[in-house]
């Protein structure tokens, strides 16, 4: 599904495997890496392994499988002092037995949980080993749609700035969750590109710079959103490579399906899993006029991503078995490096 290399500089790569568990990789040889250790789904309550991050030396896993198969949302803390002796601290999961986990991210002692049809949950987990659910808050699922299909709004991509996370809420549009009180989070802003209105849409995953939020929206390409006043979302730029408005059977014969990103702050770029399209690099240096800067892959190799992460000069893209909306017969992480900038 998704990769990490490891934040504390040690030379490890934790890869989100689905039915796969967790995987952690010694890349001492980046042209080679080796598996020195794998977490079972056994031991995760049998939850499939979707998403994760890092805070410190813990790692934070978002699991329960979120596609047709869909199974409970959960999360687990693994202890990676040692990466090739890591170990399960502490799992937890949702009675309910539908939805799955879409993503995990963590500032100081909470976590945040986006649990796909369930919302957000969030944690205390100033005890590793004891994790406390503290609320639960499920965002208004009739925006921006009056008559939603609620299958498709799902909590799935999410980053926190201070009091706020900013919610990839699928279908549902771009949410601001205020959780100064983490026991009674609310919606303070919201935005969804009006000019999709009536069409299929989807808001991925996002990274945030400053004022801006740099959002994937699928096969409608990045906006890019003013976030200065969290009650007042605005759009700055659009970068619609594909025109996907004026067809709405794009999402199938889209080249392109951006779902994750990353960001280089120093060089101004974005790097976006594109589905069939492989990789896009975007230069955001002037964050009105985003510029395709670079690309790997293409639609004609019969492969797609799903997830990517940059660290200094690498980049990590995996590969996922799919049919909708675009295919791919390659499971697997890919690793490229690049020329970084100077300045």
């Amino acid at each position: 599904m998704t990769m990490l290399h490891d934040r504390n500089d040690k030379p490890y790569l934790y890869v989100a495997s689905k039915e796969g568990g967790l995987k952690i990789y010694d890349l001492t040889n980046l042209a080679s890496p080796i598996l020195i250790k794998t977490i079972e789904v056994s031991s995760l309550n049998s939850l499939h392994v979707m998403n994760l991050s890092q805070s410190g030396n813990y790692l934070y896993l978002a699991l329960g499988n979120h596609f047709t198969n869909s199974q409970s949302p959960g999360m687990a803390i693994i202890d990676v002092t040692n990466p090739a002796a890591a170990v399960v601290l502490s799992k937890w999961k949702l009675t309910k037995n539908d939805g799955g986990g879409g993503i995990v991210k963590v500032l100081g002692d909470y976590a945040y949980l986006g649990a796909m049809k369930h919302g957000l949950i969030i944690f205390d987990v100033s005890d590793k080993k004891n994790p406390k659910q503290v609320s639960q808050f499920v965002p208004d699922i009739n925006f921006p749609d009056k008559k939603p299909d609620e299958k498709k709004i799902s909590a799935r991509g999410m980053l926190i700035s201070g009091d706020i996370v900013y919610l990839c809420y699928d279908a549902g549009g771009f949410r601001a969750i205020n959780v100064s009180n983490k026991q009674q989070p609310f919606e303070e802003g919201r935005y969804s590109n009006p000019e999709l209105n009536g069409k299929p849409r989807a808001y991925n995953n996002v990274v945030l710079e400053g004022n801006y939020a740099y959002v994937t929206v699928d096969y409608c390409g990045l906006e890019v959103l003013n976030i200065s006043d969290p009650k007042n979302i605005s759009l700055v730029n659009w970068w619609n490579p594909y025109n996907c408005q004026s067809n709405p059977w794009g999402w199938f014969s889209s080249p392109g399906h951006m779902n994750e990103i990353d960001y280089n702050k120093e060089c101004g770029l974005l790097f976006i899993s594109s589905g069939k399209s492989d990789l896009h690099v975007l230069n955001v240096s002037n964050p009105a006029k985003p510029d395709s800067c670079g690309y790997y892959g293409g639609i004609s190799n019969n492969i797609g991503t799903w997830g990517v992460s940059a660290y200094k000069n690498q980049i990590y893209l995996s590969y996922i078995c799919a049919f909708i909306p675009f295919a791919s017969n390659w499971t697997g992480v890919k690793i490229l490096t690049y020329d970084e900038c100077k300045k």
